[in-house]
């Protein structure tokens, strides 16, 4: 696990330049995506049909700039998204007031080398979720949508095959990242478009 990023501007040590600001946004995705405590595990993800939910970050690669998160094949904005429509991510530190916005091009992969990997890593518990009805399915009472035989059951890995159709990773390609810092003194806002950062006011 990483340790808990740098509250950038709370830090007498650090100076506002691009320079900081780009690693700081690489060392909170990166944290992110490997800490389910951290502040911006949970982002919220919008697409093109001017839908939001909360997600879950799995990966950052910040070689590539690229965010990875879990769906389900079935779910509506599995459909929207495709293979390749504009997404925005937005990531929120309460406690550092820091907030960055990410837009980019997302695809859904339901197979392939990296699907495969993400499957396999997950836990029974994680990958039982795609054992249930489609997201959105109508229901005549308040249901999980999983069957009967497995609520509240761990699955072995023979009753999850069924499953792995359902699951599908969400992959952002980052195109520009907007960091936000609130502060008494004075906002502070950066964003970085396909490698070259610029001072924006807030």
């Amino acid at each position: 696990m990483n340790a808990t990023p740098r509250v950038f501007a709370r830090s007498c040590e650090m100076e506002f330049t691009l320079a900081n600001v780009r690693a700081d946004i690489v060392e909170r995705l990166s944290h992110a995506a490997s800490d389910r405590h951290s502040a911006m595990h949970t982002p919220v993800v919008a697409t093109a049909d001017a839908d939001a939910r909360v997600m879950v970050l799995r990966e950052f690669d910040a070689e590539n700039w690229r965010l990875r998160f879990h769906t389900d094949a079935r779910a509506p904005k599995s459909e929207v998204i495709a293979d390749g429509s504009p997404v925005g991510v937005l990531f929120y530190d309460r406690e550092a007031k820091i907030q960055i916005r990410c837009r980019g091009t997302g695809r859904i992969e339901g197979a392939g080398p990296i699907a495969d990997r993400a499957w396999e890593e997950s836990t029974p518990f994680a990958r039982r979720c795609y054992l249930g009805a489609a997201p959105g399915e109508t229901r005549q009472e308040p249901s999980s949508g999983l069957p009967d035989w497995i609520a509240g059951k761990q699955p072995e890995e023979e009753q999850l095959a069924p499953a792995r159709q359902n699951f599908a990773v969400l992959i952002i390609e980052i195109q520009s990242a907007d960091w936000y810092f609130l502060s008494n003194e004075g906002h502070r806002r950066a964003e970085f478009e396909n490698g070259e950062g610029r001072w924006l006011t807030p």
